[in-house]
């Protein structure tokens, strides 16, 4: 099975690397992936597939055995993220972004291909009788805009019927050629925190008569996140940091308004179910020791993605017997949070973190303009969701 999903991989590497750059060039927002979304479709459906789009952006694609060829297993399900970042593409390749501001700098674009091109793969060969389970591509819009638009996908139907889900996301520590797996939590969960203060203001003389707004936004931005992690098991990798303070227009006058904005990332699912109820005490006892008010605007973004213990071991199965043993590596858990966590919660499943540095190269790590992966990494990913597909039934 290995050397008929490689030859039919090979087949389609050019124009792989072809649709690959597309995309990368031509870089969507979440919940903008028009052009995407089409792109997607028109190519499936010249394959002889039959899309669902859904509400919006993205879309669903079913792939069935031929009649007669299915072993009674239920559905898999791979997903491909389809959106962008908005940060600019500084890279000096032919390929590079056409739209200012917009670059696919996680990876999402080799998601995308690496997802179609096992669709194509697995058609080829489910007409030759050799697809013994039905089979499912999601390809997702708005993973980076929380709380993911994996729950658009989910609200759609998208994983009715599914009994297990996989995917893969670049990870630019791991040299191409190689893919990284774990068991349990892989990625962090994400919340976004906006913390807004307020008092009566007044003048820099005289701060015993107001609030002195600015010294309590200082203490709240340094002691909420120490408070916080005093007050949570320090193993569930509790971790507030801001992105962005701002109060005032003068040096001699107290503002009357000031606000934090940053992020909660946890390690640990039942931590991040805690916080929400002690962030609001910790918040009123900080702001409170000042004198001001207080508003506390938490955006619950992603839980951690929990792998599942058996999908990881047919990944690591089917990788090793792909790529060899000594390509298959443990990967650490990331802070960075991922939306494929809501897949998770209703069906099992695992993500894999596919190797995509050039062999000798520095590493140019994921959200930055500079990024790019050895494309190499497309066949590999195709090769892995195929084997899946394909594995045997025990």
């Amino acid at each position: 099975m290995a050397s008929a999903i490689a030859a039919r991989v090979a087949a389609y590497a050019d124009e792989l690397v072809e649709i690959r750059r597309d995309l990368h060039m031509h870089p969507e927002l979440g919940r903008e992936e028009f052009r995407t979304t089409g792109l997607i479709r028109d190519r499936l459906a010249k394959a002889g597939l039959t899309p669902r789009l859904l509400p919006g952006t993205g879309l669903v694609c079913d792939l069935l055995p031929a009649r007669g060829t299915g072993d009674g297993r239920g559905m898999i399900a791979f997903r491909g993220d389809i959106d962008a970042l908005p940060v600019d593409d500084v890279k000096d390749v032919s390929y590079r972004s056409t739209v200012p501001g917009r670059a696919h700098a996680c990876g999402h674009d080799v998601h995308t291909t690496v997802t179609l091109g096992a669709a194509l793969v697995l058609a080829d060969l489910a007409e030759q009788g050799l697809l013994r389970r039905p089979v499912r591509f999601v390809f997702q819009p708005a993973e980076e805009k929380l709380p993911g638009g994996a729950l658009d996908v989910i609200k759609a139907g998208g994983l009715d019927g599914v009994e297990e889900i996989h995917a893969v996301h670049c990870d630019p520590k791991v040299e191409v050629g190689r893919v990284a797996l774990r068991v349990g939590a892989i990625t962090s969960a994400c919340d976004r925190l906006i913390i807004t203060l307020g008092g009566p203001g007044g003048h820099t003389a005289r701060p015993h008569q107001s609030t002195d707004l600015v010294t309590a936004l200082a203490k709240m931005a340094a002691e909420l996140p120490a408070a916080l992690a005093r007050r949570i098991d320090p193993r569930s990798g509790v971790s507030i940091v801001w992105g962005r303070i701002a109060a005032g227009s003068a040096p001699n006058v107290i503002p009357q308004r000031g606000e934090l904005d940053g992020t909660l990332r946890c390690l640990d699912i039942e931590a991040w179910r805690q916080a929400p109820d002690l962030l609001q005490e910790l918040v009123d006892a900080i702001a409170s020791t000042y004198g001001a008010k207080w508003e506390l605007e938490h955006h619950r973004g992603v839980p951690p993605v929990v792998n599942d213990a058996d999908a990881v071991a047919a990944a690591r199965a089917v990788a090793a017997g792909m790529l060899g043993a000594a390509n298959v590596e443990t990967t650490e858990q990331s802070l960075g949070g991922e939306d494929f966590s809501w897949y998770l919660e209703d069906v099992p499943g695992q993500l894999t973190r596919l190797g995509v540095r050039p062999v000798g190269e520095p590493v140019y790590d994921l959200h930055q303009g500079r990024f790019d992966v050895d494309e190499a990494a497309i066949g590999i990913g195709v090769r892995l969701f195929a084997g899946l597909a394909l594995r045997p039934h025990r």
